[in-house]
């Protein structure tokens, strides 16, 4: 099931990206690739795939650490939560 990712989840992979981004683009300049649209791409998708992994590896390691995280609410839950405050859910008209 989706589940939000955790603040540090998205502060690691934030402070990932731009350091991994720069370490790429200066790798490619010693590289002698020229700048355009594919280098940039290129940087983008690379920096992209790091901060992903990173975030992958704190969310893991906060699951090992904290336990799992109970899952987010269903539809079925809302239903019934809305009959016991007496209100009904809107049909859909197809």
């Amino acid at each position: 099931m989706f589940t939000l990712p955790s603040a540090w989840n998205l502060i690691v992979s934030t402070i990932v990206f731009f350091i991994a981004a720069g370490y790429i683009r200066r790798y490619l300049d010693e590289q002698g690739l020229p700048k355009g649209m594919t280098r940039g791409l290129l940087v983008f998708a690379l920096a992209y795939l790091m901060s992903w992994g990173a975030g992958e590896i704190v969310d893991w390691s906060q699951e090992k650490i904290q336990g799992p995280q109970p899952a987010a609410r269903t539809s079925d839950d809302l239903s019934q939560l809305l009959k016991a405050a007496g209100q009904m859910q809107p049909q859909n008209s197809n």
